[in-house]
This record gives structure tokens, sequence and C-alpha cells, in this order.
């Protein structure tokens, strides 16, 4: 039951008696939590508001109290100063933020409310050391991810053992990133019926010929499915966020392969995204995650595979550059082979499970990616018994900073 509206003391979640008016204490309390509520995206605290309705902890913030307290992080932080008072406060934003997978945030709150719950020692957290992005001046220093998510998950799973593993873990990254995703895994699979076609029907050499030429084309389904996903961002222009596209095939430099060795441009799947061809994501940042082989050399150590991006096409509209806000991430340098273990999968996508388990998305995307090499700079490979070295490599022309 909330405590009561009148009077001049109320009875805490714990059933202390909180003041009615700020204390010295309620007022360092909200100073801490605002200092967390400040890191959230926009995204981050819509979603906080919806996670505290169902925290249980009594007495709940109401729906009315969320609406008309708390549609700022300062208003927010005020309120559950002021709602939970010190014993409980840290113990709700404990439970928020693990459900928010905030890694970076979670463990002070935690400790807080340990600390709270052995009635010993201080139950505020100490104030947040200030981060890189904590440091730069209002919220144009980062790209507003509060619309829609979206992202195109492409997986070749034909001679790539442990591709399987790739797709379950993509799909559970994409899910605590808050992307809506759209998948096509092997995507070749659907020339089949033309191939028997041409086997089984007696046809005029013309007509063969016309149906090889449209097998050929029916090779590039994904180009097809991602020309159909690139237009469905720019028929919800207004909403779109931010694009996130992955990548997982046999490839070779500039290129990833598909059945019988047909190859697609990469530059051409990047050209289909830029400011010209993809309005609904001027502005707005593109990832690429590619993670395919880029050549047959090897690094005894890490293999790379990466693909130097070199335009300089201008758009209309405030003159942007027709290719900007784009990061691209490759598992290997230029012209090397990329690695895949055939029972956990590929390299660079399990280790960037693994940062992100234990970081969340506390990094702008280019220090997370930096993290990720780090792990697998640092990590002992070894590709038919002999030592093997990996390296990622990243590309960008990012204006400003991604947080998920």
């Amino acid at each position: 039951m909330e405590g009561s509206m009148g009077g001049g003391r109320r009875s805490g979640s714990d059933g202390l008696q909180v003041p009615a008016k700020m204390t010295p204490a309620m007022e360092e309390l909200q100073s801490r939590l605002q200092e967390t509520l400040d890191v959230l995206s926009p995204q981050e605290l819509r979603s906080f508001r919806v996670i505290l309705k169902t925290v249980d902890e009594e007495p709940r913030v109401s729906p009315l109290q969320l609406e008309l307290e708390g549609g700022s992080a300062s208003g927010l932080a005020r309120l559950l100063a002021k709602h939970y008072y010190l014993r409980a406060a840290p113990r709700v934003l404990a439970k928020v933020l693990e459900q928010l997978r905030r890694a970076d945030l979670l463990a002070s709150w935690q400790n807080a409310a340990a600390a709270a719950a052995e009635d010993d020692g201080p139950v505020i957290p100490s104030k947040i050391l200030k981060r890189s992005y904590d440091c730069v001046e209002g919220e144009m220093d980062r790209y507003d991810l509060s619309g829609r998510r979206k992202a195109f998950l492409m997986c070749v799973k034909r001679n790539r053992p442990g591709a399987h593993r790739d797709i379950v873990l993509m799909k559970e990254w994409l899910g605590q990133c808050q992307f809506e995703h759209t998948s096509c895994i092997d995507p070749d699979k659907m020339n089949q019926k033309s191939h028997n076609f041409v086997k089984q029907e007696p046809v005029a050499q013309e007509e063969i010929l016309r149906i090889l030429r449209a097998t050929k084309r029916k090779v590039k389904e994904l180009l097809g499915k991602i020309t159909s996903f690139r237009d469905g961002l720019n028929e919800i222009k207004d909403e779109i966020g931010c694009c996130l596209v992955t990548l997982m095939s046999h490839g070779e430099k500039g290129f990833i392969k598909m059945k019988d060795d047909e190859r697609v441009s990469l530059e051409d799947i990047f050209e289909m995204f830029n400011n010209k061809n993809c309005p609904a994501l001027q502005e707005k940042p593109k990832i690429f995650i590619i993670q395919a082989c880029r050549g047959e050399r090897r690094d005894n150590g890490v293999e790379t595979d990466d693909e130097p991006m070199d335009f300089d096409d201008l758009s209309e509209k405030r003159r942007l550059p027709t290719f900007s806000d784009y990061f691209i991430i490759y598992p290997t340098q230029a012209d090397h082979v990329a690695l895949r273990h055939p029972r956990t999968g590929s390299v660079m996508i399990e280790a960037m499970i693994e940062v992100f388990k234990q970081h969340g998305n506390k990094w702008h995307i280019a220090d997370f990616f930096t993290k990720v090499n780090n792990r697998v700079v640092h990590t002992e490979f070894h590709l038919r018994e002999e030592p093997i070295k990996v390296s990622l490599v990243m590309e960008s022309t990012l204006t400003k900073s991604v947080y998920f």
C-alpha cells in the first residue's frame, strides 16, 4: 500500500518513517540516482520506467506517479529518493539495472543494497567517476537510438561448421541490444528449384539460357532480401534509430561467397545503405559486422578479412557525404582468412558475446570492439596444429558515439 500523501511523515518500504520533506541524506541519494539515470539513453529511460512498475518492492511506484513526476531523469531521481528513501532505493535500482543489463552501473548499487540489508556502512553509492562520454556537452555527441533498432542477420551454414552457434549467439546479442532482426539463413537454398527445372524440363536453347541467367540472378537472393530490408527502413523513416547488418559467410577480399562460389560485392551492400539510397538512415548509425575470410593468407596467429572503403560521392539535403555514419568491423585483416571453431563458432562472434556479458552496453561501439579485439589478439589459436593469431579491423565514418 502506498504511503499517505497527507501529514508530515509517511511509512517507507522497510517500515521506516520517511520525512515528507527532502533531508540532506535524501538530497544526496537523489544526486546519486540522477548521476546513474543521466548515463542511460532515452530508450533505456523508457525501459527503466516500464521495469520499475513490475519491481517486487513495496510500496510500488504507481503509473500516475511516474507520469506526473518521472518524465525526466531528474524528476525520476527525485521520485525514487522520496518514494523508497535510503534503504530500499539501492535495492530497487539494482533490480532495474540488472534487467536493463547495465553491468557498468549495477555493481555500486548492489553493494549499497547489501550494506543497507546489513544495516552497516554507507547505503548511497560513491560518486560515479566521469568516463569519456560523460565529459561531452549535451546529447548531440551521441546518436539518438530511441527509435526502432533494425537488424539484418545473414548466415551461410553450408561447409561452415560452427555457423549454427554463431546464429544462436548473434540472435541473443541482438535481443540484448534491443534490435528487431530479419533473418536470412542459407539464402542460396531457394535456387534449387530453378536448378531442378533446368534438369527436368526439355526446353529450347534460348529458354535454357534465359533460365540460367535468371538462376544466376537468383543466386543473388541475398541482395534481393537486403534490398527488401532497406526499403522497409525507408518506409518507416521517422521511427528508425539504428541499422545493423551482420553477414556471416565464406569470403575473399571485397566479397562474400555464396553457393557454387558465386560472389556478392561488399561494396554493393554498403552502397545500398548510403545517404542517397537509404534516406531513412541519414545521420543515423549503420553498423556492419562481417564474419568472412578476406583472402587465403595466414598470419600464424590471426586471420583477418577486410576491404577498405573509399567513397567520395555527395548527396543532396545539406550536402551530407554519401557514405557517412558507417561502422564496419571485420574478423581479420585484408587478404587473410578468418577463424571459426566447428563447435563454438566464429572467434569474433564468441568474443563479442563474452565481452558483452562482462561489460554490458557500457562502451561506445568502437571501444566495445577494441575490447573484443584485445581478447582476440591475446588468445592463442591453432589451425591444423599450427599457431595462428587474429586481429579485428574496424572502419568508421561515425560522427557521434553509439551506445546500445
